[in-house]
């Protein structure tokens, strides 16, 4: 069979979730505050997939306003019982600290495309929720649960409960199927039946470096669950030299001829610090069956190349991106956290005109359009129509990973109404959510006029670019670090930054009157490049 490169899906998809009926397969990742939430890729040969559709794209469905950064939408679960298709998802509320607010949710549609219904709630115990479908008609919750009493970490085991789907409610006891090993963390459950075993596939480790697939089976869906003889049937803990880290929280899909598949989260680290710039993506590797146990078929470590049944479509990879609106919001695109997106933007003119709105990095209304980064190296461009009138009117461009980092080159005006370009960074070390001093500074500009904004990205190293209306691109402000738009440098404690960077459109008035800014196109150009050790 052909070789693919992983990973299958580039840039941030993580905690994925793998399905197929008939010749479909479908994988379903975390969307975090991004919104709509959930994508769900499809693929006929398990080299080339293509995003279908984010079901959670109505407020009776997810509204994640307020929710802080790496809330949101947590691993997803994606199955098929025969007639229609069942999502389970949390969205979580709250994260750091001691506690956390986890609301797990189930929705069905009788085919990918929707229509996705509104939600059953299930429970809150605790998040990573899945729903499994047995032989004899019933379905099974499971999910990790929370202690909040439990030092340091809260996560206290894999949690079984019968789910009835007529009741729409979980019914009878709840148990405590399995506590995991002594590597820790254990959530990410997956169940399956195969030759009258039921087999758990948990995660373990932490979503960073020490990450891990899990296996156990029982004959008895209540347990007693016995560990896998090598205990992680994936992971690159021990091997830090391997090009995909952080391997782990995985789901198996078997294809029509039999063969088994792992799909899993894993980053590709750069810079001697080990930035994984382009957050957890989905990678996938061959297994077999021996002995009633998996096996990953290069021994646990997570491989580059695999063997699939398609060929993966490089050149598609690697070709320029212009994106225009006549026809809406193309579908790479999301925005964060609302689900009235009619406040913060519109296609109506053919042209995306952003809503000024709450400044960059609010939990609850900021006017921001991006797609993924999904090469090491890119260009990005758009031009820009904005009339601001003082400094608490700016719009532009934004490399952007959360409210604690993110680079934005910004069309604004000094308080005198004179129009200027002006680069705002924000970086974690800087107190929490702050801009960083000395800004660079400003170039004015003229008060009226299109103006053209561009970004390029060499690795590690991000520098920006303006031409004004017939003239060329020049340089604007320093090269900055851009490997700080990554999970490490996400302003949070060990395990606790979960996205990815994004590149794309932003425009703020926190005078509260509502300017907008309209952008013409936008272009993402991937770029070859030396730094980029690990390129597709």
């Amino acid at each position: 069979m052909p070789l693919a490169r992983n990973p299958i899906l580039p840039g941030f998809n993580p905690d994925p979730s793998v399905l197929r009926v008939g010749n479909d397969y479908y994988i379903a990742t975390s969307t975090f505050e991004w919104y709509p939430g959930v994508q769900i890729h499809h693929s006929t040969d398990l080299a080339n997939w293509e995003l279908v559709v984010r079901p959670l794209s109505r407020k009776s469905q997810l509204d994640m306003r307020g929710d802080p950064d790496s809330c949101g939408v947590w691993a997803p679960c994606l199955t098929h019982d025969g007639e229609k298709f069942w999502l389970v998802y949390t969205d979580v509320k709250r994260k750091d600290g001691s506690f956390k607010d986890t609301h797990n949710y189930i929705v069905t549609a009788p085919s990918i495309e929707g229509p996705w219904s509104d939600p059953v709630f299930a429970n809150s115990s605790g998040f990573d929720p899945s729903l499994f479908h047995d032989t004899d008609g019933k379905k099974w919750f499971v999910n990790m649960i929370q202690d909040h009493r439990r030092r340091p970490r809260s996560f206290a085991g894999i949690v079984l409960q019968e789910f009835d789907p007529l009741a729409g409610k979980l019914v009878g006891p709840r148990k405590n199927i399995f506590l995991g090993t002594d590597l820790d963390l254990v959530e990410g459950p997956h169940l399956y039946k195969r030759n009258g075993w039921y087999y758990l596939l948990t995660a373990e480790g932490g979503t960073g470096y020490g990450h891990a697939c899990t296996l156990a089976r029982s004959r008895d869906i209540w347990g007693p669950y016995e560990t896998h003889p090598q205990k992680h049937i994936l992971t690159a803990k021990d091997t830090p030299f391997v090009a995909i880290q952080r391997a782990g929280h995985g789901d198996i899909v078997d294809t029509p001829d039999g063969k088994t598949y792992l799909v899993h989260l894993g980053g590709r680290p750069t810079t001697q610090e080990r930035r994984c710039v382009l957050g957890r993506e989905t990678s996938i590797q061959e297994a077999y069956w021996e002995d009633d146990w998996l096996y990953v078929k290069n021994g646990s470590l997570p491989s580059l190349y695999v063997d699939v049944p398609g060929v993966q479509e490089i050149d598609k990879y690697w070709a320029e991106q212009r994106y225009t609106f006549e026809n809406g919001l193309p579908k790479d695109f999301q925005w964060l956290r609302t689900p009235e997106p009619e406040r913060i933007f519109s296609t109506e003119t053919g042209k995306l005109t952003l809503f000024g709105r709450e400044s960059i990095g609010s939990w609850f209304e900021q006017s921001l359009v991006a797609r993924r980064q999904t090469h090491f190296s890119y260009d990005a461009e758009t031009v820009i129509d904005f009339s601001p009138t003082d400094e608490r009117q700016f719009a532009g461009l934004t490399a952007y990973y959360c409210r604690f980092n993110f680079f934005y080159l910004t069309v604004t005006a000094h308080s005198d109404g004179q129009r200027e370009l002006l680069i705002l960074t924000s970086e974690a070390s800087s107190p929490i959510g702050a801009l960083k001093f000395p800004l660079p500074p400003p170039v004015q500009i003229p008060n009226e006029g299109k103006v053209k904004l561009a970004l390029t990205i060499r690795g590690p190293n991000l520098q920006f670019f303006y031409a004004l209306e017939g003239e060329e691109l020049k340089k604007i402000g320093p090269v900055f670090d851009a490997s700080i738009l990554s999970d490490e440098c996400g302003g949070h404690q060990a395990h606790g930054s979960f996205t990815g960077a994004f590149v794309g459109m932003a425009c703020s008035d926190v005078n509260g009157t509502v300017l907008p800014a309209n952008f013409d196109y936008f272009v993402y150009r991937p770029v070859h490049h030396e730094t980029d050790r690990y390129e597709i």
